[in-house]
């Protein structure tokens, strides 16, 4: 029993990990009108579009490694850290698709958000988002 302990206690700290709040996906203010759902959300983070519905070009960005970007992709997609890795990774590696351009810092994804039209990323809900544009709430 004693060797169950160390995992026990691991599958604890990754249960109350996950708990997150919610995560908001965001745009500029000065973007268009964009309609986005959580389908064509997984589709662009996956790599499987580049516009909307409507033939809207968009880019994307990522926030640095983390809990909320951990949180974000595992609410999105299903797929944990690692396998998002190995899911990008293979599709660079066959030349498929390019990631989300990712951000150094929390404040330097913020202020790509608010400049750039067209460019869709995600905050943790208590993130301050004036001169963004909520596009979908992930719970």
């Amino acid at each position: 029993m004693r060797p169950l302990r160390p995992l026990l206690l691991l599958a604890a700290l990754l249960a109350s990990s996950s708990c997150l709040a919610e995560i908001l996906i965001v745009t500029s203010s000065r973007s268009a009108p964009i309609e986005l759902t959580r389908e064509q959300a997984e589709k662009l983070y996956l790599g499987r579009s580049t516009t909307l519905s409507d033939g809207t070009p968009v880019s994307l960005v990522d926030l640095p490694n983390g809990p909320v970007r951990d949180e974000f992709y595992f609410k999105l997609t299903g797929k944990n850290p690692w396998q998002i890795q190995a899911y990008w990774s293979r599709l660079v590696f066959t030349g498929r698709a390019f990631p989300p351009k990712e951000a150094r810092t929390l404040a330097e994804a913020r202020q790509w958000l608010t400049d750039t039209p067209n460019l869709i990323g995600y905050l943790d809900r208590n993130e301050p988002t004036q001169g963004l544009r909520i596009l979908l709430r992930l719970p």
